[in-house]
């Protein structure tokens, strides 16, 4: 991990990695990241920079690595999976952020982008089966217990 995250740095500063941060744009080259619809938003949820950024410390770096480590708990994967979708960082995935994570999954393209008809159907379904309290949003607790039934997650 040390290695990766040090070949991402400029070669004059890979002596001083563990303090270093690595820009955003060096971290999307990572084949993992490349094609991942949600690069933008896993850069943001495990960057500590005060900036907001997205760049990584070493330790950022670290933390990501273990949440998508085949050995990670599927409580520890569900709940960065929902702080990744959670677009506007409220706690809550409401219909705005629903829209974003459908988008996201089908992609941005014209033949792709589903109709406002069947995004509003998909969006309803996905209420229907997650929103236990029935408050029009999706809490953790909702997620982890849809993620919990679903043994591919």
């Amino acid at each position: 991990a040390y290695k990766r995250f040090s070949e991402l740095l400029p070669k004059e500063e890979r002596e001083n990695a563990c303090s270093a941060r690595v820009p955003k744009s060096q971290i999307l080259t990572l084949p993992e990241l490349r094609a991942n619809p949600f690069q933008h938003r896993i850069c943001h949820v495990f960057s500590t920079s005060e900036t907001e950024d997205g760049s990584m410390s070493f330790e950022d770096f670290l933390d990501m690595l273990s949440v998508f480590s085949d050995s990670a708990t599927s409580d520890i994967k569900s709940y960065y999976a929902f702080r990744i979708f959670d677009f506007d960082n409220d706690g809550t995935l409401d219909r705005k952020d629903l829209e974003q994570l459908v988008n996201c999954l089908t992609g941005q393209g014209e033949g792709s982008r589903l109709s406002s008809a069947e995004m509003e159907q998909l969006i309803q379904n996905i209420l229907e089966e997650s929103d236990i309290d029935k408050d029009g949003t999706i809490n953790l607790a909702e997620f982890q217990h849809v993620v919990s039934r679903s043994p591919d997650f």
